[in-house]
């Protein structure tokens, strides 16, 4: 077994970002109050050649419109992200942010779901889901199989298939992509791909890895422990699969999944073995795992250099997935586990 990597080894771009980040606490909602929460939830994220330097460029051809989804679970916002040109039969992505299911909105996602609809041709629909503490589970797991079965429903107005479907989720949101899977398994719709990226799967944050990184950078055990009780609520059982999907009894049948770590990060180890159950249930599973990367790091990838590289893997795996005819086998890039422990 080989040592795991210390903060000290990632890149020192990240490595101040981290430090700046944590000694302002600007995401930490361990320290933070409930006027707190209110202000970071409704902090935007202008984009200008400063901020694209920590939160990405976006493309120039993508359009993204703000609408009112009249969904099963009543009203919610979505962020609809369209490329150029006209095709009919453009697959459908649905995406859920991060945030610890307290924190974020769309903005949060802007960088990401931007890009992969224009390499993948795809419509992007990101789901602004109820957050807790205010709104428990199972609220936001709602709001996100409402969003997803709303998309499908509305994708010839949206000008994508309703066949060719995927859900992409980050942390949290990784969370309620995972549980979105579970619950389209039994009633639907057809998900043709899942894209986890550091996902939360088992609120026990019993991992080598919770203990390993308590401290964070970005990510505390603290934190963890806020988000945790926001969102389960008095109620919550952190042993519920649609909670805690490493702890489904049954995996088989899911769709495919690309799973994304970050090695540097309190969430790695329960991803690495989200991987490796789905694998050895059947379902067709890439893991991706990043070795000098931190929790969250698809969201500022002007100072972290692995964030390109799982862009490419994500464009890549939904390719391969929704458009298998345009994109051969062969001329797919995949990209090498980094060296390290396992």
């Amino acid at each position: 077994m080989v040592t795991p990597p210390r903060q000290s080894e990632i890149d020192v771009r990240l490595r101040m970002f981290t430090w700046l980040t944590d000694r302002a606490g600007l995401l930490a909602v361990s320290r933070m109050t409930a006027e707190d929460v209110a202000r970071a939830r409704s902090r935007r994220l202008s984009h200008n050649v400063v901020t694209s330097r920590v939160f990405g460029p976006l493309p120039r051809d993508v359009t993204a419109t703000d609408r009112t989804a009249d969904t099963d679970a009543g009203p919610l916002t979505v962020r609809v992200y369209t490329p150029p040109g006209a095709a009919p039969d453009r697959p459908l992505v649905v995406d859920f942010h991060g945030g610890g299911g307290t924190l974020g909105n769309l903005d949060h996602s802007d960088w990401l779901c931007s890009w992969v609809a224009t390499r993948v041709g795809a419509v992007v629909v990101s789901v602004d889901y109820r957050l807790a503490p205010e709104h428990p589970f199972p609220a936001g797991l709602e709001d996100g199989y409402a969003g997803l079965r709303w998309a499908v429903a509305h994708a010839e107005e949206l000008g994508a298939a309703s066949g060719r479907v995927a859900v992409m989720g980050d942390s949290a949101g990784g969370n309620l992509a995972a549980a979105v899977c579970l619950l389209a398994r039994q009633a639907g719709p057809v998900i043709d791909a899942q894209i986890l990226l550091y996902p939360v799967v088992d609120l026990r944050f019993s991992a080598a890895s919770t203990d390993r990184f308590h401290a964070g950078p970005l990510l505390t055990r603290a934190d963890m422990d806020v988000f945790r009780a926001n969102y389960l609520g008095a109620d919550g059982d952190a042993e519920d699969p649609f909670c805690s999907p490493l702890l489904a009894p049954d995996l088989s049948g899911l769709p495919p999944a690309l799973v994304v770590t970050a090695r540097i990060d309190p969430l790695h180890d329960d991803g690495v073995a989200y991987a490796a159950r789905l694998e050895a249930s059947g379902v067709p599973t890439r893991h991706r795992d990043h070795q000098r990367a931190v929790h969250g790091f698809l969201s500022f990838p002007g100072v972290c250099r692995a964030a390109g590289a799982a862009l490419d893997e994500i464009c890549c795996e939904l390719a391969e997935r929704l458009t298998p005819e345009l994109v051969p086998t062969a001329a797919l890039p995949v990209a090498a586990p980094e060296k390290g422990y396992m």
